[in-house]
C-alpha cells in the first residue's frame, strides 16, 4: 500500500491552460514541486472555451465520464478530459460541460459584461470537483483549492460531503487571492449553493455578500488552513485571517521557494 501523501490541487486557473493571476504559475511549480519531492499529485480545473485541447492533448477519459451533476434540481452532464502537465509526470483533469464551460470568453461576454450564470457555473464546478474525485476512488490527505471559484469546495467537504469516505482524512488548504471582479454572483446563488440538507444557512452566512470577497472569507472559514496567493490581498481577509487559533496560515512571500507549502502539506497531513 502507498505511504505516499496525495496531494489534490482544484483550480480555476493554473499555467500553462489558463493564466489570469500570478497565481497560476504558483500552481503549476507547486505540483511540480510536490511531485518531485514524492507525493503523489491530481490537479482538477475546468476546461474554460479558451484552454486549447489539441495544443495541451486533452483527452475524455472515458471512465469517469457520464457524471450527472445535480443543481437545484437539474441535472447537468460532465464530461471529464486530461492532459499530462508539460515536463512533469502528473495529470490535470479537466470539467467539462457544453453549456456552461466551452465558452470563447471566461466570465465576461465579448462585451465585457458578467455572465448571469457565473454563480451556476461556480457550484456546477465545485460540486463537479468533488463528485470526480468521488469517481476517482482516490482519497486526498490535502485538497488545495485555489482561486474564487473554488471558495465554495471547504464549506461542501466539512458539510454536505462530510461523511463522503473519499475525504474521512483531508485536509483543506484555501488560498486566498487578489479580487478579480467586481460584480456578484447573482439572487439565486445561496439557493444553488444549498446542494444538499446538510448545507445550512448559518454555513451560507460567509458567502451572504454574493461577490469576490465573500467567496475568498467562505472558502477561508471552513479550511484547515489558509494562504495568501498575491501582493494585493483584501486588507480586511489579511486582517481576518493571518491570525486565527487553531488553523495554520501562510504569509504571501514574492521571494519563497515553496518549501514553505510543501511544509505545510506534510504538517498538516500528519
Amino acid at each position: 500500500m502507498s505511504t505516499k501523501k496525495r496531494i489534490l490541487f482544484i483550480a480555476n486557473e493554473m499555467s500553462p491552460y489558463l493564466e489570469l493571476t500570478e497565481f497560476a504559475e504558483i500552481i503549476n511549480k507547486l505540483a511540480v514541486k510536490a511531485n518531485d519531492s514524492g507525493m503523489e499529485i491530481r490537479c482538477i480545473m475546468p476546461r474554460f472555451g479558451v484552454i486549447n485541447e489539441r495544443r495541451h492533448r486533452l483527452h475524455e477519459v472515458v471512465r469517469l465520464s457520464g457524471i450527472n451533476v445535480t443543481v437545484d434540481g437539474d441535472d447537468y452532464p460532465l464530461v471529464i478530459k486530461v492532459a499530462s502537465l508539460p515536463n512533469a509526470r502528473l495529470q490535470v483533469y479537466f470539467l467539462d460541460n457544453e453549456d456552461f464551460f466551452k465558452r470563447k470568453t471566461i466570465f465576461h461576454d465579448e462585451n465585457e459584461k458578467w455572465f448571469d450564470d457565473n454563480g451556476l457555473r461556480t457550484v456546477l464546478f465545485c460540486k463537479g470537483a468533488l463528485e470526480t474525485v468521488k469517481k476517482f476512488g482516490w482519497p486526498p490527505d490535502i485538497i488545495h483549492c485555489s482561486g474564487w471559484m473554488t471558495g465554495l469546495i471547504p464549506m461542501f467537504i466539512k458539510t454536505a460531503y462530510k461523511k463522503e469516505p473519499v475525504f474521512n482524512n483531508c485536509k483543506v488548504i484555501y488560498t486566498i487571492g487578489e479580487n478579480t471582479f467586481k460584480e456578484k454572483m447573482g439572487a439565486d446563488f445561496l439557493k444553488l449553493a444549498t446542494i444538499n440538507d446538510n448545507v445550512t444557512k448559518k454555513e451560507l452566512e460567509h458567502f451572504k455578500d454574493n461577490n469576490n470577497v465573500a467567496l475568498f472569507r467562505g472558502g477561508a472559514a471552513f479550511a484547515d488552513a489558509v494562504s495568501f496567493g498575491a501582493p494585493k490581498t483584501d486588507k480586511k481577509l489579511v486582517e481576518e485571517f493571518s491570525k486565527i487559533k487553531g488553523k495554520k496560515t501562510l504569509p504571501f512571500n514574492a521571494e519563497s521557494d515553496l518549501t514553505d507549502y510543501l511544509q505545510l502539506y506534510t504538517d498538516l497531513a500528519k
